[in-house]
């Protein structure tokens, strides 16, 4: 069977699947189970014979032997004792539970698995197959899988403007499925890299490490990592199961590559006081941070801040609130342009995120010494939102609409840039001068408010009325969590 009918084939038993109730997530997560059984199975035969350590009578072929509700039964209790197992074992399989009721439908999945040789399939095959059914899970809006699913067309921009390099290690502490890691992955695998053999295992063992809180995405995350050759089978797991702002990091990396999660405050608020107690919520104890806060997206900055090596270099996806927030937010702007060298910031266009109501940007900076220097000499700022228009659906966003911002970026030298009609420079005095040092900055003229015949079309006009209500829905909330609660 060639890779074109193959694909077909899985995506056909996925949708199969769906008209019984199963979802693309739990199908995900049952594709993910089989795959990783069949391909340790395929490693442990010739001419590989790797030590899997899968436990006897677990292994692939005690499911193939059985079909019916026996087969049922020991998947049950394969999914229950590799979930104890230690290292990338255990964390592929932790907590995992059998979502297909149907033995007849789970017995076909199996033999639909083992008819092929997964290991005989390129690392693109392989990967290009399971990116395809998580980006069609993060389109289901029910499943809010879209939280954890950034633009690929974004991430490979970004990665492209901030260059990694072999040997150095690149971090996201909110990695969702795993793009940025591949982006990332890709560029330093790309055909004119050259790699030699002890940059390629570093590249596939020691470069990424990442947070993901959700079991079932951290999961995803690792599965989606090894079928492009990230990680290996028997080692350990690249990605940890953990809440990366409970601590400050174990180590400094030298790139952070990150779209952390966006909406909701944090159910706890980061102090760097100590002492301090708040009993009606828990609270982190961080002393390297500069300001404490509930809001979870300037947590997520300080805490990459923190992660940088000195001259550490980071791209983040942040929404709007961070840059023109008040309070603590200003306090941590000012910090941030002070203490690291802020240069880019991408405003980015809405309709992009499969969650609803997103005004976003990119924030590109380097870390800095520690020496009581400001570090920021000024800010480029390229506007991709004003008169720009984008749907997930008509008219997605695509590499070739972030090539201008690319050129602008200039990365093989970012101090040599020209300014145009979107790429503007404001310096470090006149983002002081302004109110709250807001970085919130638009300078062209939108066209739409004085033409109607510039309007876009009307698909696209709902989209952003719906986009701006539940924007302004969120601020609310927002404001409401954070005033005193009555105790009346």
């Amino acid at each position: 069977m060639n890779t074109s009918s193959l694909v077909q084939k899985v995506w056909n038993f996925c949708h199969t699947l769906k008209d019984d109730g199963v979802g693309y997530g739990d199908y995900l997560e049952q594709l993910t189970y089989l795959l990783f059984l069949k391909l340790a199975h395929e490693y442990a035969q010739e001419p590989y014979n790797r030590d899997t350590h899968i436990p006897n009578g677990y292994g692939w072929a005690s499911l193939t032997s059985k079909v019916g509700e026996p087969l049922e039964a020991h998947y049950l209790a394969t999914l229950h004792r590799l979930g104890q197992e230690p290292g990338m074992l255990g964390a592929i399989f932790f907590k995992a539970q059998n979502k297909i009721q149907d033995p007849a439908k789970l017995s076909r999945l199996v033999q639909l698995i083992d008819a092929e040789s997964w290991i005989s399939l390129d690392a693109d095959t392989k990967g290009d197959l399971y990116e395809g059914l998580l980006q069609k899970n993060a389109e289901d809006t029910k499943s809010g899988a879209g939280q954890y699913f950034t633009p690929r067309a974004l991430i490979e921009a970004m990665v492209a403007c901030v260059r990694p390099e072999p040997l150095k290690t690149i971090a996201d502490p909110a990695c969702g499925t795993g793009g940025f890691f591949l982006g990332a992955y890709n560029w330093l695998n790309r055909p004119d890299a050259k790699l030699d053999k002890r940059q390629k295992a570093f590249l596939r063992d020691k470069t990424f490490h990442g947070n993901e809180i959700v079991a079932n995405t951290r999961r995803l995350c690792l599965m989606n990592l090894f079928l492009h050759n990230i990680g290996e089978l028997d080692g350990e797991p690249s990605v940890d199961r953990s809440d990366a702002l409970l601590s400050e990091p174990k180590f400094k990396v030298d790139y952070v590559l990150a779209n952390p999660p966006f909406g909701k405050k944090s159910s706890m608020t980061i102090t760097n006081e100590e002492g301090e107690e708040d009993k009606s919520a828990l609270t982190y104890e961080r002393q390297d941070f500069w300001e404490t806060t509930s809001n979870k997206q300037l947590n997520f900055l300080q805490h990459i801040v923190s992660m940088l090596k000195v001259d550490g270099k980071a791209a983040v996806v942040l929404p709007d609130n961070v840059l023109f927030e008040g309070g603590a937010g200003e306090k941590i702007r000012r910090k941030l342009l002070e203490n690291c060298d802020v240069h880019t910031v991408l405003r980015l266009p809405t309709g992009i995120f499969y969650a609803q109501g997103v005004k976003a940007n990119v924030v590109f900076f380097d870390a800095r010494p520690k020496d009581g220097e400001i570090h920021t000499r000024g800010v480029w700022f390229y506007d991709l939102r004003t008169n720009k228009h984008f749907t997930l659906k008509t008219r997605t966003l695509k590499l070739e609409d972030l090539q201008d911002f690319s050129a602008c970026y200039n990365p093989e030298n970012r101090h040599q840039r020209v300014a145009n009609e979107r790429f503007r420079f404001f310096s470090y005095d006149e983002l002081m001068a302004r109110d709250k040092a807001s970085l919130d900055i638009f300078w062209l003229k939108d066209d739409s408010l004085d033409n109607l015949d510039d309007l876009p079309p009307p698909d696209v006009l709902q989209q952003e009325i719906i986009e701006h209500l539940e924007a302004a829905l969120a601020a609310f909330r927002d404001v409401a969590a954070a005033l005193p609660k009555s105790d009346g």
